[in-house]
């Protein structure tokens, strides 16, 4: 005997094929707009470019970046060591490229675990309300009254530096900014009639918050987060620069621009290429991050 689909079977199917096209359609429109962005396709370029470069660092690199030759040091860019060497005989563009990677994974890192930090405290803050919102919101209003920078060192001093532990300190320490923006999307969301209608249907608040809810949220988080990395790899810098970051011989950009503070006026190039790279990568992901605002916006027109 053969089944037929019933009205409600074809009703359903023909509301989720409407919303696959309406998904596909926003996201059209969206790349389009991101498209007419060219600084901001410029900035995936050189994001994709320093990812390659990351992955690949054993390849591109000439030498060892922890290989130290006494009997060169603070030598002079050549042909066969283009940025030179530092203080003590490393090689400066392998330790630069190598560099790369270290800035990669604390920035991307770091802002994975305070956008999953952030997303959860708003949401719930914002669902719930009541005595839940008062007290999240004022843990989040304590994080934030806190100097960041005077925040990452005391935690970074307490615990042992190394690359484990600053992406793990700024991760935990930068997430009250996505709490604060994600709270206030879900106070306006948490009344809407697709809200009402999911509790009707006998839906969890956990089922609502992470199905329903969040999701509506993320367009401005992804923004935020893209912008925020740049913020993220200058940290990561500072820390490095004042000890407390990424330990020796580990290559790091802002241990490297630490190691020829001492030595500026006799080897100015060991700052050259750390310095250009921080500048670079950082302004890649903030031109990302101003084209994905622009895309994801809806008030833009096409």
């Amino acid at each position: 005997m053969v089944m037929r689909p019933t009205e409600g079977t074809l009703a359903e199917s023909a509301s989720a094929s409407d919303r696959g096209r309406g998904r596909q359609s926003e996201l059209s429109r969206s790349w389009r707009r991101f498209k007419r962005y060219r600084p901001g396709l410029a900035g995936t370029f050189l994001i994709l470019l320093l990812i390659l470069i990351a992955i690949f660092a054993p390849v591109l690199a000439p030498y060892s970046p922890e290989k130290v030759d006494t009997s060169r040091m603070g030598e002079a860019p050549s042909w066969s060591h283009p940025l030179g060497f530092d203080g003590i005989g490393r090689d400066v563009l392998s330790r630069t490229i190598y560099g790369t990677r270290v800035a990669l994974l604390v920035g991307l890192l770091s802002t994975l675990i305070s956008v999953v930090i952030g997303v959860a405290v708003g949401a719930t803050a914002g669902f719930f309300g009541g005595a839940i919102d008062t007290v999240l919101s004022r843990i989040v209003d304590t994080l934030m009254a806190f100097p960041l920078l005077v925040l990452l060192v005391t935690l970074s001093a307490v615990f042992s530096p190394s690359l484990k532990t600053t992406i793990i300190v700024i991760g935990v320490s930068v997430w009250a900014s996505y709490a604060r923006l994600v709270r206030a999307d879900v106070l306006s969301l948490r009344e809407r009639d697709f809200i009402q209608s999911a509790r009707a249907a006998g839906a969890t608040n956990a089922r609502i918050i992470w199905r329903h809810v969040v999701p509506n949220v993320l367009g401005p988080v992804i923004v935020i987060a893209t912008l925020g990395v740049g913020g993220i790899i200058i940290l990561e810098a500072a820390l490095s620069f004042l000890g407390l970051g990424v330990q020796p011989p580990t290559p790091s950009w802002g241990g490297d621009l630490s190691s020829a503070r001492q030595y500026l006026e006799i080897y100015p190039h060991m700052a050259i290429a750390p310095g250009i790279m921080i500048t670079i990568t950082v302004l890649a992901f903030n031109l990302l991050g101003d084209g994905l605002r622009d895309a994801l916006d809806p008030r833009q027109r096409e």
